[in-house]
Parts: C-alpha cells; sequence; structure tokens
C-alpha cells in the first residue's frame, strides 16, 4: 500500500513544495503563539484563568 501512495505521489509534479509550505504555516503559527504568551498582560491572564470559577 506504501509503495502505491509512494509511487502516486512521486509522479505528480510541483508536490515536493507542500512540505515546505506545511512546515512553514506550522512555525509561524508557533512562533506568533510563543510571543502572543509572552507578551499577554498579566491581568489578563488572571481574569481568563478565573473564567471558570466565576460561576
Amino acid at each position: 500500500m506504501l509503495k502505491f501512495v509512494k509511487n502516486h505521489m512521486e509522479s505528480i509534479t510541483g508536490i515536493e513544495i507542500y512540505p515546505m509550505i506545511s512546515l512553514l504555516i506550522f512555525f509561524t503559527f508557533f512562533v506568533l503563539l510563543f510571543w502572543w504568551v509572552f507578551t499577554a498582560k498579566k491581568e489578563y491572564i488572571k481574569t481568563v484563568s478565573n473564567l471558570p470559577l466565576d460561576n
């Protein structure tokens, strides 16, 4: 089964760009998430973390 998929994927022209694009999207998302976490205000984080307990 894997040989069939591998041979089929090799026959598609331009397919080698998709892994690079997905890695770039993945890396960009987590860098932005990391940046947001470290620049978020402490008051906002405390407010949001206490939301489930405010009932």
